[in-house]
């Protein structure tokens, strides 16, 4: 499993469910409401550090995400992805990466397709018993709350530059 998370040079995150709890908040107006956690997104941030590129691909379309990839400085985003299989190839040609220097955190049937391309699949708990077995590794922690975190220092800690990046803060 290490050997898989050593070779990640871009890892994808799904959104709902993954970056969030997967609970749909709406306004009496229609407006959609998504909670991100801090955690999460420093996580996202410190991997960043390491010279791992990030990228999104999501079924749903939302201002909301657009702005929290911005806030973070990620720069390839495919919302509205339906088929996150074609939105993962457009992703692969836009970056120059390849399928096995690449991780995928989802939680539902429709992140496979990336899954069983990618050198490292990532599930949380909660994921159906059909998404966790194609996972190479399923966090402790749920979607919304650290898992996204957790999954950021596992492919840290086994490139070997956890430590370096914690020390950062010791200092």
């Amino acid at each position: 499993m290490s050997d898989r998370a050593r070779a990640v040079r871009m890892m994808i995150f799904d959104v709902d469910g993954v970056m969030t709890d997967g609970s749909l908040y709406y306004t009496d107006e229609g407006q959609e409401i998504k909670a991100f956690n801090s955690l999460d997104g420093h996580g996202l941030r410190m991997l960043q550090n390491t010279g791992v590129k990030i990228a999104i691909i999501t079924g749903r379309q939302s201002k909301l995400v657009a702005h929290r990839a911005k806030n973070l400085g990620i720069d390839f985003i495919y919302q509205g992805a339906h088929d996150k299989r074609s939105a993962f190839e457009s992703l692969l040609a836009a970056s120059g990466v390849t399928a096995d220097q690449c991780g995928y955190m989802g939680d539902d049937v429709i992140d496979l397709p990336v899954m069983i391309r990618v050198a490292f699949a990532i599930a949380v708990p909660r994921a159906p018993d059909i998404v966790r077995k194609h996972a190479h590794y399923v966090t402790t922690l749920q979607g919304g709350h650290g898992a996204v975190r957790e999954a950021c220092e596992f492919i840290m800690q086994a490139q070997g530059t956890l430590d370096g990046v914690l020390a950062q803060y010791l200092k």
